[in-house]
């Protein structure tokens, strides 16, 4: 019994292949997909600064972004096709690679990046949260906000803003933790919400002036200083900029490409990355272009127009307009988490204690260590250089995608033993060494060293947006190398 238990504790139903009945995603629900990872506070506020940078060059940004997802496409076809075919997450892919040890322990950056990343997101969902509270007590009774209470402070957030935190917390972990059906739903109602609310939105600002508004859209939308050598470097530098912000969550893209039905499916919804960002950018710089005109600012002086979708909310004199924009932010941000932090993180910690986590009590854990990060961050972490820790955390993730591509495609010609992926015995081709494979993790740290040195190397920091990438590279060479002595 006890020889059983230890060839199988590796298993967790969460972490074997995806049911058949599950695996029913299309290019339409990839579309979704792609459409929530982008459509965040973060995201609204990098593609209006990119415009803004580059004083509303439509080439340099527009084909810039462009350039950007079609190198996300390509990394993430690489890593997603493997868990496509086989229906399994990518920890346990990462099995076949590092070892069953090397995948637990690796496995786990992701998780703790995304406990991170998911706490601080969560605290600036909840900022709307405490807006649309605050909104809700001006309309009964205005003077409510003038008691006593509401003036205490502890971690400098008050009565209101801790719960709104709370809340968020609370509503994320109960709606996030139901089970991937459930998400695949959520993901797409999101989607096309944000969508209509950006249309919305759009609309509101376009009717309040509609010359003024229009001539302000006909003045960005021009292809100035086409092709000319200068725009060249701007150009690569919006690409690098595009595929760092999605850089993440290549890395565990084959969490949900597992789901996905066939390989054209995956192909033809990754294409759909493309067209999400043409839209979302088009939708964010009209919308921060004609906020500009409908709030009176001075068009010319083009680093005066706001970036921040709340902070755009915040200078409407309109309850109504405030509430319904704050509402499509609250899912836009939530929606964003669900799949760049959420989900990923789930099963980091799962495959990190398989025979203890469920899908269950993994959300526990990431909303317990979420609700400390998000309450320290404002006074605390947010101060100490926690995101320069966290870009160091991810600075694996190129150097693992890399590995993995090369074991995958070339070492093991695209093919997977899906019972030895889940034994632990010296008879499965995964056991490697004690459960290390020991020339993938010296790869690793080749990678590894090359990526964070745009990081920490001043003179190298304005690789950094191609950080992944030089990551990937070093580390899958260095594999092949290895591997085929």
């Amino acid at each position: 019994m006890s020889q059983q238990k230890s060839k199988n504790n590796l298993i967790n139903w969460e972490l074997v292949a995806a049911n058949p009945n599950n695996k029913n995603w299309n290019w339409k629900d990839l579309f979704c997909f792609w459409g929530i990872n982008i459509q965040s506070i973060i995201g609204f506020s990098l593609i209006a600064s990119l415009y803004t940078i580059y004083s509303l060059n439509t080439f340099v940004v527009f084909f810039g972004t462009i350039l950007g997802s079609f190198l996300v496409y390509i990394f993430s076809n690489l890593i997603g096709k493997p868990s496509q075919k086989y229906g399994l997450p990518f920890v346990t892919m990462l099995r076949s690679s590092l070892g069953y040890r090397g995948a637990k322990y690796f496995g786990l950056l992701r998780g703790l990046v995304g406990i991170f990343m998911f706490g601080i997101q969560t605290y600036f969902l909840s900022k709307a949260f405490s807006y649309l509270i605050r909104i809700l007590f001006f309309t009964i009774d205005n003077s409510i906000l003038d008691h006593d209470v509401f003036l205490i402070f502890l971690l400098g957030l008050n009565i209101i803003d801790w719960s709104a935190f709370i809340i968020s917390i609370f509503l994320q972990m109960y709606l996030f933790s139901v089970g991937i059906n459930y998400n695949k739903k959520l993901i797409n109602i999101s989607a096309i919400t944000v969508y209509i609310g950006m249309i919305f939105f759009l609309f509101v600002v376009l009717l309040n002036d509609v010359k003024s508004t229009s001539q302000a859209f006909i003045d960005i939308l021009n292809f100035q200083n086409f092709l000319i050598p200068g725009s060249i470097i701007p150009l690569i530098t919006v690409a690098g900029t595009i595929f760092a912000y999605f850089s993440i969550i290549i890395v565990s893209f084959g969490d949900f490409s597992r789901y996905v039905k066939d390989n054209k499916e995956l192909n033809n919804g990754n294409l759909s990355l493309i067209l999400n960002l043409i839209i979302f950018s088009l939708f964010s710089v009209f919308i921060a272009v004609g906020s500009d005109v409908f709030l009176n600012q001075k068009f010319e002086e083009i680093d005066r127009i706001f970036t921040n979708p709340t902070d755009i909310v915040g200078k409407f004199d309109n309850l109504k307009i405030t509430t319904i924009v704050l509402m499509f932010i609250i899912i836009a941000s939530a929606s964003t988490n669900l799949v760049a932090n959420f989900i990923p993180t789930q099963y980091s910690l799962i495959n990190f204690a398989p025979d203890i986590l469920s899908l269950k009590k993994a959300s526990y854990v990431i909303a317990a260590s979420g609700f400390f990060v998000g309450i320290l961050w404002p006074t605390l972490l947010s101060q100490i250089g926690v995101l320069s820790l966290i870009d160091t955390f991810s600075s694996f993730f190129g150097p693992i995608s890399g590995v993995m591509a090369v074991n995958y495609f070339i070492l093991n010609n695209s093919k997977l033993e899906i019972k030895g992926i889940h034994a632990i015995n010296n008879e499965s081709p995964y056991h490697f060494s004690g459960g290390w494979h020991i020339k993938a993790i010296y790869s690793l740290f080749i990678g590894f060293i090359f990526s964070s040195s745009t990081i920490w190397n001043p003179n190298l920091m304005f690789l950094q947006s191609y950080a992944w990438i030089i990551g990937a590279i070093a580390s899958s060479l260095t594999f092949y190398l290895l591997a085929k002595k």
